[in-house]
């Protein structure tokens, strides 16, 4: 049962993942009405998000080319979530990113419980 929980939060965290970007890209497109404002934000913010990510988060740490571990990772994982919770709230969906920032939270908090950071 436990083994199911770890991989169902393991799961929520990718969806997390997956949902930053997909904040990122929804900011952008909401920026500006300007469309050539939109284009850069909506494809270039999401584009940043992973270029950070794959450099110093992907895969655990286990992938990126330049591993974070302990307050660093935190520091990252704060800043890469956070991110995504910003990126909607500026976008004016507020309930989805306290929702949003909760899931990160709870995530966070068990991975650490369980010793999976």
């Amino acid at each position: 049962m436990l083994a199911l929980a770890k991989n169902a939060n393991m799961l929520l965290m990718f969806l997390l993942e997956l949902g930053v970007l997909a904040s990122v890209a929804y900011w952008g497109f909401t920026v500006s009405p300007n469309w050539g404002i939109k284009l850069l934000a909506g494809l270039g913010g999401p584009a940043l998000f992973i270029a950070a990510w794959a450099l110093f988060g992907a895969g655990g740490g286990a992938n990126a080319t330049f591993p974070l571990t302990g307050l660093a990772r935190a520091a990252l994982e704060i800043v890469w979530f956070g991110g995504g919770a910003l990126a909607l709230y500026a976008a004016g969906v507020i309930t989805p990113a306290i929702i949003f920032a909760a899931l990160f939270i709870l995530n966070a908090v068990l991975r650490i419980f369980w010793n999976e950071v």
